[in-house]
This record gives structure tokens, C-alpha cells and sequence, in this order.
């Protein structure tokens, strides 16, 4: 396999640097691990909200209005992560080589890599945008039988896909400063970007402050506003002179197709493993949304004369992938963190320094997720689920599927933090080739068969993505202990 430089072997030693002395990488390793990754927990926790807070204004709107808008969101956020989602992959390469560059002293060089992914992010993300927007008829059409889900999703992403480029520019500026690991540049934006969405879902979802009532168009709205502004925030913060001067990330006599290039080789894997998730989960989706119809017909039928005909097995997923999003999203900052950790730790020529930060955000993540899930699954599921939606129905078609996944958490918390792990190391294309592997030939087919084939319902589907989690936490479990990552060079 080629190196990302060029045709030398891509497993070898690196020389030994010239190392930085604003590391991070000394002290205490569960110190220093906690140090990094709290705010990045906490930023990417606020950040996601911004989707999350969407759910608890929803169930604010009446039957049956609640549920179509409830039903609506998971799609959506599948068709916007699978264009801007992919995209923001490209923070993988930037993370990764500017803790590279940084660990090796090198801040003209750190500064340049995030100058390369910000131009092509500009580029790319209003090409994916335009096409976004003509193939977003076709997309809902495929993902959502059902008329008034498909018609508030349409009003929902109208808005939203023009987000995309704000989206994978913030990923850019944020992978930049997460790898000299300044993580808390990112908590501040995404803080005050999280405060001005629930400002404006108030005002455009429930129609506060005099202005009209919109429904889940004014969730697109104020989410749309909301991630510019985070946006404008990061970069008003690479303009300060500490980071203009020293890094020069806006000196366009910096830009390099080679290092571009480098970006890419090593974010298109990640891009490439983020459609597949993307696409396992539309199909999920759609195989959630094909047992409503099944149910649908028995409605008419007479054979269930109690169901209501509300799509409740699609606003109960949406309600737990936005509950179980919020903790992923914790256990996705712990990971970012470990990458920042690895990378600046192969930056040093520390492979073994390296695996030790691994497997101490490891058993971080066991600890800490491990009582998070025991919470969510065990203990408060019940009131969680009363809290995202007002529809009896909706909550006791998601608690059993709460409870399991709540009891998985650890288990996923592990597998993410490992992903992320080989993604600081530039490992990205074992991290893609499983991500293909699990969602085609596990989670899909087995979601199908538990839930329609063999009539176990939504159980079965969420079923087949708790076996999903084991065998991704498995492998990457088995990968990261085999060691042969530190030797990669980029």
C-alpha cells in the first residue's frame, strides 16, 4: 500500500523529529486525556442539540403534526449528513496531520493544512449543496412512504442543505484547532451557536417574539442561521494574532495541491465509511418506515383495530437515535480527543506512547458511558422518553429498544473512541472497509430479518444494531491491540 507522501512503503518508522515543546502529550495520561476531551465533549454535545432541541419543540406541536415532524427528522438528518456528513470527513486528514506538524514543531506547516482543507471545504461543500437540492425530491421520495412526513421534510432541508458548507467549514477550523489541542476554541462557538437555535426555534417553530408559527421549517431555519454563526465564530477566532501570526492559516501563497491532496488521501476513507453509515442507516430507516406500513395495512384491514395510524415506529426511532445521539456524540468528543493524543504522540516518534493513550481513554469510556447507559436504560428511560414526546404510543413502542441500547453504550463507546483513535493514526482505510463490511452485511440485512421477516418488529431492527455495535467494537478492538498503526507515516 502506497504512502500518503508519496511511493515509499507506507509501514515504516518515521525519523526521529524535531519535536514541539507545546505538546500535550506529557503528565498524568488520564489527566491529560479528561483535560483534552471535556470540552470537546461538551462542545459537541451543545453542537448536537442543535439537532436534538428540534425533538422537545416538535412534541410542543399538536397530533398529528408532532409525529409526522418527529418522523420526518431522522430521515432528514440521514440525507444531511450523507452529503455534508461526508464532507466533514475531511476533518480526519486535517486533525491528523496538523497534530503531526504541530508535535513536530512545524506551525507554518499546521497552519497550511488547515488553509488547504478550509479552501477545498469552500469548494466542495456549495458543489454537494447544489447537488443536495436536485436530488432531494428523489431522496425523501425513496426514504419516506408516507405523504405528510415526506412534505415536512421537504420544509426541514429546504433550509438545512444550505447549511452544508457552514457545516464542513466549522469541521475544518475545529479538526485544526482540536489538533494543537486548543479543543476549547470549538466549546465556545458551539455554545453560543446552541443558545441562538433555541432563540429561533422558539420564535419560528412555536411562533414566539410575534413571529409566525412554522412548525418543523422553522426548526430548518433557526438551525440554518444558527451553524453560520458558529461558523463566523471560529474564524473570527483563527484571526486572532496569536494564531494569524504564528500559523498564517489565510496566507494563500501556502496553498499546495500535494498537501491537499494528502488531506484528502487520507479524509476520503472517512468520507467514504461515513456514506456507509449513512446509507445503513437510511436503509434502517426505511425498514423502520416499512413496519409502519405493515402496520398501516393491518389498520385498514381491521386486523389492529387499537393502532392509531400515527407512523409510531418511526417517531419512536427518531426519539432514541436523538436520546442515544447525544451520549454517541460524548463518546465521538472522547475519541477526537484520543486522535489528537495519538497523532501528536506519533508526531513524536512515541508509538507505544501513543497505544497508552488509547487504552486509557478506553477504560475512561467504559467508566463514564457504562454509568450514562445504566442511566438512560435502566434507571430514567421512562422519564427520558416522556420528556422527547407527549404520544403514549410513541413511548412504549421505544422503551424497549432504550433499554437496550442503553445497556450497549459502553460497549459502542469503546468501538468509537477505537475508530477515532485510527483515524489520528491515518488508518482510515481498515476504518472504512469495516464500516462497509458491518452495515452491508450485518446491520441491514439482519435489521430486516429480526424486524419484518421474522415479525420481532422494532426490537428486532434495534436488534441487529446492537450486533452491529459488538462486532465494530470488536474488530476495532483487535486492530488497535495488533499495534501495527504506529508505524504508518504521514
Amino acid at each position: 500500500m502506497p504512502s500518503v507522501d508519496g511511493p515509499e512503503p507506507y509501514f515504516k518508522m518515521a525519523a526521529p523529529p524535531v519535536l514541539s515543546t507545546n505538546v500535550i502529550t506529557s503528565g498524568n495520561p488520564y489527566g491529560v486525556v479528561l483535560k483534552l476531551a471535556l470540552p470537546t465533549v461538551f462542545a459537541m454535545l451543545s453542537q448536537s442539540i442543535v439537532n436534538e432541541i428540534d425533538i422537545v419543540f416538535f412534541s410542543q406541536l399538536p397530533c398529528p403534526e408532532s409525529s409526522n415532524a418527529q418522523a420526518a427528522l431522522f430521515p432528514c438528518l440521514i440525507v444531511l449528513w450523507a452529503f455534508g456528513g461526508s464532507l466533514s470527513a475531511i476533518s480526519v486528514g486535517t486533525q491528523a496531520l496538523t497534530a503531526r506538524r504541530f508535535a513536530e514543531g512545524n506551525s507554518e506547516r499546521s497552519g497550511a493544512v488547515l488553509l488547504n482543507s478550509w479552501v477545498f471545504s469552500s469548494v466542495a461543500s456549495l458543489a454537494f449543496s447544489v447537488l443536495g437540492v436536485v436530488a432531494l425530491p428523489w431522496l425523501l421520495g425513496t426514504l419516506i412512504s408516507s405523504e405528510p412526513v415526506r412534505i415536512a421534510a421537504e420544509s426541514y432541508l429546504g433550509w438545512r442543505i444550505w447549511g452544508i458548507t457552514s457545516m464542513v467549514l466549522t469541521f475544518s477550523f475545529k479538526s485544526f484547532f482540536d489538533g494543537i489541542g486548543k479543543t476549547h476554541v470549538h466549546l465556545w462557538s458551539a455554545l453560543i451557536m446552541n443558545a441562538l437555535n433555541v432563540v429561533l426555534c422558539l420564535a419560528f417553530v412555536l411562533g414566539y417574539f410575534g413571529m409566525p408559527r412554522l412548525g418543523m421549517e422553522g426548526a430548518g431555519i433557526a438551525a440554518f442561521g444558527s451553524t453560520w454563526v458558529g461558523l463566523f465564530i471560529m474564524i473570527g477566532w483563527a484571526l486572532k494574532k496569536q494564531y494569524r501570526a504564528t500559523y498564517r492559516p489565510f496566507d494563500f501563497r501556502k496553498l499546495d495541491r500535494g498537501l491537499t491532496r494528502d488531506i484528502l488521501r487520507l479524509s476520503i476513507p472517512s468520507g467514504v465509511a461515513t456514506l456507509a453509515v449513512m446509507s445503513g442507516f437510511a436503509m434502517f430507516a426505511m425498514i423502520v418506515g416499512r413496519l409502519d406500513t405493515l402496520v398501516g395495512a393491518k389498520i385498514v384491514a381491521g386486523a389492529c383495530p387499537s393502532a392509531s395510524g400515527e407512523p409510531i415506529n418511526s417517531a419512536a426511532t427518531t426519539v432514541i437515535v436523538g436520546v442515544l445521539k447525544l451520549t454517541f456524540t460524548a463518546c465521538l468528543a472522547f475519541g477526537t480527543a484520543t486522535a489528537t493524543l495519538v497523532g501528536q504522540s506519533l508526531g513524536e516518534g512515541q508509538g507505544k506512547k501513543a497505544a497508552h493513550f488509547g487504552w486509557v481513554s478506553v477504560r475512561l469510556g467504559i467508566l463514564i458511558f457504562g454509568v450514562v447507559g445504566f442511566l438512560e436504560g435502566v434507571v430514567f428511560p421512562n422519564e427520558i422518553l416522556g420528556f422527547m414526546t407527549h404520544s403514549p404510543a410513541v413511548q412504549a413502542a421505544a422503551l424497549a429498544p432504550m433499554r437496550l441500547m442503553g445497556l450497549c453504550t459502553p460497549l459502542i463507546a469503546v468501538g468509537m473512541i477505537l475508530t477515532q483513535a485510527l483515524f489520528g493514526a491515518g488508518n482510515s482505510v481498515f476504518v472504512m472497509i469495516v464500516e462497509l463490511v458491518l452495515h452491508f452485511g450485518c446491520l441491514v440485512p439482519l435489521a430486516w430479518l429480526l424486524g419484518i421477516t421474522f415479525g420481532f418488529g422494532l426490537i428486532g431492527i434495534w436488534t441487529a444494531a446492537a450486533v452491529y455495535a459488538f462486532l465494530l467494537t470488536s474488530v476495532m478492538v483487535f486492530k488497535f491491540s495488533r499495534g501495527d498503526w504506529q508505524r504508518i507515516v504521514i
